[in-house]
């Protein structure tokens, strides 16, 4: 891994970081007050993006997209935690599993969604299995020549906005040495689709207007044509397409976690107290220090994990340390910059009380703090037989 970055990757930082600033903190605060994106503030963004040509930047050239590598996108993911994530989202990044298209599919959801004429959800998540994927209820069978779909989805992100949804639903049961197991099988489901409804979430504290949805399906039926992958081939096509969701999550904690220490370091300078700037009491410096310790450790595991996958690596438990340790890093630095701000970092004056709250979800979302402390340790003593 080389350290520091090449010129093109310092002009991807330094233009999306312009981006951020200008196109997106300036509506911040209405997103949070109100908890909704303009529907002609989203256009406008997604419009600039791609006039800016990093729309599903994360997808190869040859469909369209920029052709970032891994390293490069999570520099891109990295600037964009800079800002709400309920605005950034009309940044657009695809879920990458969409290159598991093929044939018609491309036509239909691949390409529409590269060229942001489209836009998808993904829906693993029910309310009785959370990180328990094979404890999935919602189930899809053969019925007279369709896949019937019935259950439940929730916690669904985006979903708002979706034209279409990415859903795993299980379609059969695999018994082997180790006993039964379920097999998942993903589908293309469009919006207005009979027996398929998309409606309101839960009101969350962290990323006011980032709404997620609940989806039902009642005997929602699709065609084959709307399989993504092989049937009960649900785990083959999530190992290969989103492998890598848990790095953007470590990304976009560390470009949070540099805006926050930003605002404190700046505070720790100007603000005095007992006749000097409060940065100089060790108190406060000594924190400032191990804030930007973390962040940078953060922000090299991530990146380290991306290059490995660009090298053709193994990185599972790479990416596992890098999302635990960001979320983790994150809910720190919030907190201490929180504290550095004293009484007024509480108040909604400041974005620090918003950032305090959005970082707490990082450490559930695209598995739990303890799912990645599970698969690094079933990584290191796997090869020694345990």
């Amino acid at each position: 891994m080389q350290y520091g970055l090449t010129d093109h990757q310092d002009m991807i930082v330094s233009t999306v970081r312009r981006f951020v600033e200008n196109e997106i903190y300036p509506h911040e605060q209405h997103v949070e007050r109100s908890g909704v994106v303009p529907p002609d503030v989203a256009t406008e963004i997604k419009k600039k993006t791609i006039d800016a040509g990093f729309y599903a930047c994360n997808f190869p050239e040859e469909v369209g997209g920029a052709g970032l590598n891994h390293l490069e996108f999570s520099l891109v993911e990295r600037e964009l935690g800079r800002g709400s994530m309920a605005l950034t989202h009309f940044f657009g990044r695809p879920q990458n599993i969409l290159m598991a298209c093929v044939g018609d599919q491309r036509e239909r959801y691949l390409l529409p969604a590269v060229r942001g004429e489209r836009m998808d959800s993904l829906a693993m998540t029910e309310p009785g299995a959370g990180s328990d994927i094979r404890g999935m209820l919602a189930t899809a069978v053969r019925k007279g020549g369709d896949w019937v779909l019935n259950g439940t989805k929730h916690f669904i992100s985006a979903a708002d906005h979706a034209d279409f949804v990415i859903v795993f639903m299980a379609t059969g049961v695999d018994e082997n040495a180790d006993g039964a197991k379920k097999t998942l099988t993903a589908f293309l489901v469009d919006r207005g689709t009979p027996g398929f409804t998309i409606r309101d979430g839960y009101d969350s504290v962290s990323h006011r207007g980032y709404r997620n949805m609940i989806l039902e399906f009642d005997d929602c039926r699709l065609a084959d044509e709307q399989v993504l992958g092989a049937v009960d081939g649900g785990f083959a096509v999530m190992n290969t397409w989103l492998y890598a969701t848990r790095i953007t999550v470590a990304a976009n904690c560390v470009g949070r976690a540099r805006r926050v220490f930003d605002l404190a370091v700046n505070h720790a300078a100007e603000r005095e107290q007992f006749g000097q700037k409060i940065g100089r009491f060790q108190g406060v410096g000594f924190q400032l220090a191990d804030m930007v310790t973390r962040i940078d450790a953060a922000d090299f595991l991530t990146l380290a994990s991306a290059d490995r996958l660009d090298q053709g690596l193994l990185a599972n438990r790479e990416i596992a340390s890098a999302k635990l340790y960001a979320s983790e890093m994150l809910a720190f630095v919030t907190d201490a910059a929180l504290q550095i701000h004293g009484g007024m970092g509480l108040m909604s004056d400041l974005p620090l009380e918003r950032f305090w709250r959005d970082a707490r979800v990082e450490r559930i979302w695209d598995g739990t703090s303890e799912i990645q402390r599970h698969i690094i340790s079933r990584e290191l003593l796997r090869p020694l037989g345990s």
